[in-house]
């Protein structure tokens, strides 16, 4: 077992991240042949992949729930929830570019995990690009999805 342990820590100083994840390097999966079996790499490279995914998953969960923590707590004051049942409860744009760059992360990699279709995620998108056009989320107009969609929208027009 400590054989594998040890591979699955050389694995992990080893892998670069791809367009689809963590991934081993040929030349670094050529050096692993010499003492490993093709099969205990595949599995070191899963574990080390299902490693990384759960960590991002557990910090992009963990950025969104502070968020709405503090969100939602500004609501916690007597005034503040007075004037939210009275439906004036309304959100900056600064605060749905927030929410909107934490719940994208968190859904890229909860991409990876689920077993069923992601939502449908065509109003998130729009948002996102709306978004993206005022300038509020730069991140967002690097983003290669929003992009394409962009690109798509403007063929759609024409």
């Amino acid at each position: 077992m400590g054989r594998i342990l040890d591979l699955c820590g050389e694995v992990a100083a080893e892998v670069e991240e791809g367009p689809e994840g963590p991934f081993l390097p040929p030349d670094s999966w050529d050096r692993f042949r010499g003492e490993f079996s093709d099969e205990e790499i595949e599995d070191a490279v899963s574990l080390v992949r299902d490693s990384l995914f759960q960590s991002e998953l557990v910090d992009a969960a963990d950025s969104l729930s502070v968020r709405l923590v503090e969100l939602l707590g500004a609501y916690g004051a007597a005034d503040a929830f007075e004037v939210a049942q009275r439906g004036g409860a309304g959100l900056t744009m600064e605060m749905v570019g927030q929410l909107a760059r934490r719940i994208d992360r968190l859904e890229e990699v909860l991409d990876v995990f689920r077993s069923e279709p992601p939502p449908d995620r065509r109003g998130f998108q729009a948002l996102r690009r709306r978004l993206a056009d005022l300038g509020i989320e730069d991140e967002m107009t690097e983003d290669p999805r929003i992009e394409s969609e962009r690109d798509a929208d403007e063929d759609d027009a024409d």
